[in-house]
């Protein structure tokens, strides 16, 4: 069986030429009432802007199927470029989804290591953040009282809901009809909470990884044996991070990235940041600044400035405390970069051009949010790919 067998499987680089990117259309239970019409705008605007690049597959609950359409069809008929390709790369799939956070939900695109022309994709078995339901995303609400048009309490994330998610990987590869072998992991993770350079290096927090509520009775190394046989990493950089700070328990992808191999690009804090994202960021620049990567390179540590977070925080009770306001939260696209753009100008505009100062062979495009880092994400979370390595 594809959970019990001993096959090897490898991660391509992000950078990688990949088939598709997929999206998640938000349902009305996986945000809050005040946050849920901007945050399905910002995901059309995603999808959109990716669709500049390669084909998008935006899955949509089938109630929600008219509304998606309605946003796309205004979101190209406002654009000041050619909307064709656009248009034809995007299509809207029915299926059972809720969070929009589909990098951490749905399927991760490995290659078998015997064959690379094999795919596969590894479920890491989604179990809403170490089971988070405390969180006030899963529960009533000041936000969610009578918000319905016909005064009606919102919808919550219930156990059904909850079920569809855990389901969703499965439901992805299901629909994309193309055969591609599921393989269960006996480490349970989030996409959003690993980061590789594809050359056999890994990062993670240890507070979203190497935890009870993800995977107890497993030690780090037990871990580690599991993860490089899906990954086909051999070098792994733990950074401690800190349980319990976010819904997430602090996801790497947040906080340090690779833009190629050897080269990580590190977001610092702005100065209004509390103190424990101070802390994080020294102990996560000490370990990295003394890194050696799996090709024995020392590594290359570049920060990116936060935006000042008082410009994006809103007041919508429940709503993320801090704000997930990172420009190292972008996304690979093919022949492109897409970043993140939180309205300070300043830090947009300076970390636009230290990015493509990083990557100078891309053509780089900002997509503006402010309803996701407010729920808790950004644009890598939000966009998986379907299948790397397209010849």
């Amino acid at each position: 069986m594809a959970d019990t067998n001993k096959k090897q499987y490898i991660y391509l680089p992000e950078t990688t030429p990949h088939l598709a990117t997929i999206l998640s259309f938000p349902s009305r239970a996986s945000t809050f009432p005040a946050l849920y019409n901007q945050t399905c705008t910002e995901i059309i605007d995603l999808a959109a802007t990716i669709a500049h690049f390669e084909p998008v597959r935006l899955h949509v609950r089938p109630e929600d199927q008219d509304r998606a359409q309605e946003l796309l069809t205004k979101r190209l008929s406002n654009t000041t470029t050619p909307t064709e390709l656009e248009q034809s790369r995007i299509t809207l799939i029915p299926a059972p989804t809720n969070h929009i956070w589909v990098r951490d939900t749905g399927p991760m695109y490995v290659r078998s290591a015997e064959d690379p022309t094999e795919r596969h994709a590894i479920d890491f078995q989604f179990c809403e953040w170490g089971n988070s339901t405390g969180e006030l995303l899963y529960n009533p609400s000041p936000d969610k009282k009578g918000a319905l048009p016909d005064g009606s309490d919102w919808p919550m994330l219930d156990a059904e809901r909850r079920r569809e998610n855990a389901a969703f990987a499965t439901r992805v590869l299901e629909l994309e009809g193309a055969g591609v072998p599921r393989v269960i992991s006996k480490v349970r993770l989030e996409g959003g909470g690993i980061e590789m350079d594809g050359e056999g290096t890994f990062m993670a927090m240890e507070s979203s990884v190497t935890v009870s509520s993800r995977n107890a009775g497993l030690s780090r190394s037990e871990i580690e044996t599991e993860l490089s046989r899906l990954l086909g990493v051999s070098t792994f950089i733990w950074i401690p991070g800190r349980e319990g700070l976010d819904i997430t328990d602090y996801h790497i992808d947040a906080e340090a990235r690779f833009i190629r191999g050897g080269v990580v690009v590190v977001g610092k804090p702005h100065q209004k940041c509390k103190k424990v994202f101070w802390d994080v960021y020294h102990e996560m620049r000490a370990i990295l600044d003394e890194a050696v990567d799996a090709c024995g390179r020392k590594l290359e540590v570049i920060d990116i400035q936060e935006p000042d977070p008082t410009l994006v925080q809103g007041d919508v009770p429940g709503e993320e405390t801090d704000v997930a306001a990172s420009y190292v939260n972008f996304y690979f696209t093919n022949g492109g970069l897409v970043v993140p753009a939180f309205g300070d100008v300043e830090m947009d505009r300076r970390a636009l051009e230290t990015l493509q100062g990083l990557v100078p062979e891309r053509e780089v495009r900002q997509v503006a949010v402010n309803a996701l880092p407010r729920t808790g994400g950004v644009l890598h979370w939000s966009s998986p790919r379907a299948g790397r390595g397209v010849v």
